[in-house]
């Protein structure tokens, strides 16, 4: 997708997609002492939210904690099943842009009236409800966006929680940010295969198959508000595990950063047996039509999460569909509302 032409840049969604280079390149989170502190000293924290605040920007910070390492337990869970939990001794981060979502803001209600300390807030706007039961509340700096689907403010979330992560370790992800930037816009702005923007277009389902990390999940709901059509997230190799029996020959499974070692196994059960399309995002050529990403190492689900972004304009844009105006999602899915 490219702004320069008007099929793409009539949609606020697109904008809001094309921002998030810069966003990423200008990143800086200021004031975090107290919540790295209050991180250390608890050793465990539990990010929630709902939706696109909470599937990739925390499991996108478990995966990345995991993969290095260290001594803290990370948790997520969205913030109603979380109220079961005994959180006396985690830190509590909750991330919903309006600053307004019912869930988030009955849970943190409920920890505060149990003395529970250690509550940070994570919003795209300032002087929210949820502002008011947090101890700190970090405002995103790339403002509140216009169309329904979620998309830079997902990235700047993700990428608050990991740099405070970093700094838990004291770390920093400031001098990859650059190069990290460079590689969503390449991303964005790729050419998609017109053969894969067809299939796309035209499938029953469209099912988004990879680690549990955030990408595939996230992009999953995407393709709900943004294409309209049936979509399914298959966790890990959950594509070869049965599913197969309900899927039919015009679906498609986009799998993203896939095992190399289940490629043959997807090619004999899905597109041998079902015969589906399959299509990959990968570093790399695949046996599968690719769309290949440049690495960026620990940064890399971010680049992942903006070719899938590419992707889903692309069948949007095929299929006709208004891009900024849901028919029935809401930009604020669970609204808190004053008594």
């Amino acid at each position: 997708m490219k702004l320069s032409e008007e099929k793409y840049s009539q949609f606020e969604l697109v904008k809001e997609m094309m921002d998030t280079p810069e966003i990423i390149r200008n990143f800086h989170v200021a004031n975090t002492d107290s919540v790295v502190a209050a991180i250390k000293a608890s050793g465990k924290l539990l990010l929630t939210g709902e939706g696109s605040s909470r599937i990739f920007p925390a499991k996108n910070a478990i995966c990345s904690a995991l993969a290095t390492g260290g001594d803290l337990k990370i948790i997520t869970e969205g913030a109603r099943q979380a109220a079961d939990y005994k959180l006396d001794d985690y830190a509590v981060f909750a991330a919903s842009n309006s600053g307004s979502t019912k869930e988030a803001i009955a849970l943190l209600d409920a920890l505060k009236k149990a003395g529970h300390s250690n509550i940070f807030g994570l919003t795209a706007r300032d002087n929210t409800t949820l502002s008011e039961y947090a101890e700190q509340t970090f405002v995103l700096n790339c403002g509140w966006e216009q169309a329904v689907a979620a998309t830079k403010s997902v990235a700047e979330q993700a990428l608050v929680y990991q740099e405070i992560l970093a700094q838990v370790e004291g770390n920093s992800l400031q001098a990859q940010l650059g190069g990290l930037a460079d590689a969503v816009e390449t991303a964005l702005t790729q050419d998609i295969d017109a053969n894969i923007t067809d299939a796309i277009a035209n499938a029953g389902t469209i099912y988004f198959a990879g680690k549990n990390n955030g990408v595939a999940e996230e992009l999953t709901l995407k393709t709900n508000e943004i294409t309209r059509k049936k979509s399914d997230y298959l966790e890990g190799t959950y594509c070869v595990h049965g599913i197969e029996e309900v899927m039919s020959a015009d679906d498609v499974i986009i799998v993203i950063d896939p095992f190399e070692a289940e490629l043959e196994k997807i090619k004999e059960t899905l597109a041998d047996g079902v015969g589906a399309t399959v299509v990959t995002v990968s570093t790399k050529e695949t046996i599968f039509p690719s769309i290949i990403v440049s690495d960026q190492g620990a940064l890399q689900n971010y680049v992942y999460l903006a070719a899938g972004w590419n992707i889903l304009i692309e069948a949007g844009i095929k299929l006709g569909v208004n891009l900024d105006k849901a028919e029935r999602a809401r930009k604020v899915g669970n609204e808190f509302v004053a008594q």
